[in-house]
């Protein structure tokens, strides 16, 4: 009897850019620039970048104004969701600055 290959990261350890994405459900480009450029919580350590599931949920909800966020399963895809709640932040902070 085979045992399932063990992560050698924690469960709520994402390891790379591809996991990341996946669990994301956006291209790998997407998640890089958005770790970039809109504040995503992931931190290089060596050659690969490690991001907590725990850690990006809580960074969603606060990209989509609080709205509750699901994390994409087999059966949903957020891609559009996730665009939705950043634009709406966009437009937010436009507001704002324009007002101030």
């Amino acid at each position: 009897m085979k045992k399932a290959a063990k992560s050698k990261t924690g469960n709520d350890e994402l390891k790379g850019w591809q996991e990341i994405a996946a669990f994301l459900g956006q291209p790998v480009a997407v998640a890089q620039g958005w770790a970039r450029s809109e504040g995503m919580p992931a931190e290089r350590r060596g050659r690969y970048v490690y991001a907590s599931r725990q850690k990006l949920n809580q960074w969603l909800g606060r990209e989509s104004s609080g709205e509750p966020v699901q994390i994409s399963t087999e059966d949903t895809d957020l891609g559009a969701e996730l665009k939705r709640g950043l634009a709406l932040v966009r437009k937010k902070k436009q507001r704002h600055t324009r007002a101030a």
